[in-house]
């Protein structure tokens, strides 16, 4: 928490917000998309799944091939303790369903299941999508189907095992480009970084991946760095939460650094100021 804290001070001081922005797609992004307020039909029942699982005291044994918790949590795991520590919270994952909703795509990739929250929303968000969502722990992934079933989902499908053995085969098996793509699967330099460059062989022009908690380590924000200078790379931006990355022939490469209203927003600052 410490660590993110500090990074989150060095983003303010280099992030913006609309004024200012001089690219029209940007701007029309970020203001139409990014920031925008507005509930959906479809939160209302993901949102009651979630408190179903934040009030469950069912224990399940968790198996991480990622960087691991923050929290030092065991391999033993209550559901609500999952649901509080792992899934994304609604702002992010609200803002993952309008960019689905924005793109209309006609496939989407999601590099971690957990809960079956996200995936959700993924879904949710254009039910002619074909979602494929990647988990390595059986027991979390059995919770997601049942998170599916529960909100009716028809358009999922879960890939169980480690992601070195089951992306690769994956993609080959899809024969369709990955419209977009959410990277939440395992938060280390190179397997992130490994995870990209397996999937930018299936993007489009018009591709947008989405890459998790780009500021989590150090490690993280230097994978993060090098998809910005990535040469098929055109344009980043980054909210702190999440980096979004684009493919966009024929322009200049850009990065922007805005902001993104968060309800962590204040934590992050108040932890900053105590360790100064």
């Amino acid at each position: 928490m410490l660590q993110q804290a500090l990074s989150y001070l060095r983003f303010l001081t280099r992030s913006g917000n609309a004024h200012g922005l001089h690219s029209p797609f940007v701007f029309g992004l970020y203001n139409d998309v990014i920031q925008h307020t507005g509930a959906y039909q479809a939160f209302a029942a993901i949102e009651e799944r979630r408190q179903y699982l934040l009030d469950s005291d069912t224990s399940i044994t968790v198996t991480d091939f990622g960087a691991g918790s923050h929290t030092g949590a065991g391999r033993q795991r209550r559901l609500r303790d999952v649901a509080r520590t792992a899934a994304k919270p609604p702002a992010l994952a609200q803002l993952l369903f309008r960019l689905v909703n924005w793109r209309q795509p006609r496939t989407v990739l999601e590099l971690g299941t957990s809960l079956g929250l996200t995936t959700a929303y993924l879904a949710a968000a254009d039910s002619r999508a074909r979602v494929v969502t990647f988990e390595g722990c059986p027991e979390t992934a059995r919770v997601a189907h049942e998170t599916f079933a529960a909100m009716q989902l028809s358009n999922v499908e879960l890939v169980l095992g480690n992601l070195d053995s089951t992306l690769v085969p994956t993609l080959r098996r899809l024969q369709a480009p990955i419209d977009v793509a959410f990277f939440d699967g395992n938060h280390r330099y190179e397997p992130t970084l490994r995870y990209f460059e397996q999937c930018l062989a299936h993007r489009t022009d018009d591709s947008l991946f989405v890459l998790d908690d780009i500021h989590w380590s150090a490690e993280m924000e230097r994978a993060w760095a090098a998809v910005q200078q990535h040469p098929a790379v055109s344009l980043t931006i980054d909210l702190f939460y999440v980096g979004l990355v684009f493919f966009r022939p024929n322009q200049p490469k850009q990065h922007f650094t805005l902001r993104f209203d968060h309800p962590v927003d204040r934590l992050l600052e108040r932890a900053g100021r105590l360790s100064a």
